[in-house]
C-alpha cells in the first residue's frame, strides 16, 4: 500500500475515535490471540459522509497526518487502522487493544495535538442524520468476522 493510502486512512482516525469516546455500543470481542500477541481485541467499524468540496484537502491532509496524531493513535491502544472512501462515504475500521476503551479515548480527546488536527478534519465531513446522540462518525454493527 503506498504511503498516500496509509497516511489518508490513518488519519481519518482522529474523528472515528471522537465518535467512539460517547458511543456506548462495543463491537464483539475477538478472544484469540493474535500474532501481535494481543487477544481480546474489539473491533470497531463507522461510516461517515465526506464533503465533495472538501474531499481534495481531505485526502491531501491524510496524505502528510501529524506525527504527534499517529502518536496519539498508538498510545491510545488502537492497531490496523484503516479508512476507505467509496462514493463520498468514509469507512473506518480499527482495533482497540487496551483494557479501558473510555479512558483511552478521553485521553485522546485531551490531546492538543489531535485536538487541533480535528479542527482541520472535521469539517470536511458531514455526520448520517441516522447516527447515535453523542456520534460524530455513525457506529456500525459488525455482522461478521473471519480470521
Amino acid at each position: 500500500m503506498n504511503l498516500f493510502v496509509k497516511t489518508f486512512l490513518i488519519v481519518a482516525l482522529g474523528s472515528t475515535l471522537l465518535a467512539c469516546t460517547e458511543n456506548k455500543k462495543e463491537s464483539k470481542t475477538d478472544s484469540t490471540i493474535l500474532s501481535n500477541g494481543y487477544n481480546n481485541v474489539k473491533r470497531y467499524g463507522s461510516v461517515i459522509k465526506l464533503r465533495p468540496e472538501k474531499q481534495d484537502e481531505y485526502i491531501e491532509l491524510h496524505a502528510n497526518p501529524w506525527p504527534g496524531v499517529l502518536e496519539q493513535i498508538t498510545k491510545s491502544n488502537i492497531r490496523n487502522y484503516s479508512i476507505y472512501l467509496k462514493d463520498g462515504y468514509l469507512f473506518s475500521y480499527f482495533e482497540y487493544i487496551g483494557n479501558d476503551f473510555k479512558s483511552d479515548m478521553a485521553e485522546m480527546a485531551k490531546d492538543s495535538v489531535t485536538k487541533a488536527w480535528w479542527k482541520l478534519t472535521d469539517p470536511c465531513q458531514e455526520p448520517l442524520e441516522t447516527r447515535a446522540d453523542g456520534e460524530w462518525w455513525a457506529s456500525m454493527e459488525e455482522v461478521f468476522h473471519h480470521d
